[in-house]
């Protein structure tokens, strides 16, 4: 059962990643493997600034702000220097290495005995209820927001650049401006994974950003197949299965782990798993018409 809760806890944790991809992959149709680098960007200024006695708001605060100056400049090389988005997000992240290693100091950083969010707000007597809860508060609060923003006019603008850059330029709306704010706003939200999952597993290290964009594209791919399955409309609810996407695709992982699956076979059963929930419905299509 604690096994479970644990592949629950991260896949809420990671949920704030996922809905940033889906910034990015499906509104913007961006490629964007910054991802890796402000993952740990995050997880990194949470790491030094707890260790430092911050305050948890001046923490999240600072880390919204790294991960979207992350966006930002990914966001400028791409709109400013007509380099191809994904060429972009591949140079920011392997900048962002040694950022993120200047920001640490050293590989690896433990957080054994700092507070973290999840013993401030707690509320059960057992830890992994209270990493539970406050991540589902802290995805709530963040689908809830994302879900407003997106309906309102400058949300409307963000996906009309996503669908036609050609009909939003004849409406006077600035693309690359729009470009370089929906990438800061995904970084934004990559980098509040990191400040959660750094505090779930109690460090941070330099490499555990690397890979992250897969799982995360995997999460948003489970999450869009199950929209095209339901054919769901609503934003709030587009989101919501992305979300459920990112939780399934962990618990996916756990279920293989304890089936007994060599854990170097993972990669393959991940792939596998990904490649059914997204190939089959098409299949179908193809087969029926």
């Amino acid at each position: 059962m604690i096994f479970y809760l644990s592949a629950l806890t991260m896949g809420l944790c990671l949920s704030a990643m996922g809905l940033g991809i889906y910034i990015t992959m499906k509104i913007f149709r961006i490629p964007d493997i910054t991802t890796d680098g402000s993952y740990t960007m995050g997880a990194a200024v949470t790491a030094v600034l707890l260790t430092q006695g911050w305050s948890l708001p001046a923490v999240i605060g600072i880390t919204v702000a790294a991960g979207a100056l992350a966006g930002v400049l990914t966001g400028l090389v791409h709109t400013r220097l007509k380099i191809d988005a994904l060429l972009a997000g591949i140079l920011v992240m392997t900048g962002l290495y040694s950022v993120n290693l200047t920001i640490l100091g050293r590989s690896n950083v433990p957080l054994l005995d700092t507070s973290s969010v999840f013993s401030a707000l707690s509320v059960f007597d057992k830890a992994i209820y209270n990493e539970v809860w406050v991540s589902l508060l802290f995805l709530i609060l963040l689908g809830g927001l994302l879900s407003y923003m997106l309906r309102t006019d400058f949300g409307l603008a963000m996906r009309a650049t996503g669908n036609s850059e050609s009909m939003t330029r004849a409406l006077g709306i600035n693309n690359d401006h729009m470009k370089i704010i929906g990438l800061a706003i995904a970084n934004a939200l990559t980098a509040l994974s990191g400040f959660l999952v750094a505090q779930y597993q109690h460090y941070t290290d330099i490499n555990m950003g690397i890979g992250i964009v897969l799982v995360g594209l995997g999460s948003v791919l489970i999450g869009d197949a199950l929209i095209t399955w339901l054919g769901v409309q609503r934003i709030w609810l587009q989101l919501a299965l992305i979300m459920a996407g990112c939780i399934l695709f962990q618990l996916m992982l756990a279920l293989a782990l304890s089936l007994g699956i060599d854990p170097n076979m993972l990669k393959l059963v991940t792939a596998v798993f990904v490649l059914s929930i997204v190939g089959i419905p098409r299949l179908i299509r193809s087969a029926a018409s």
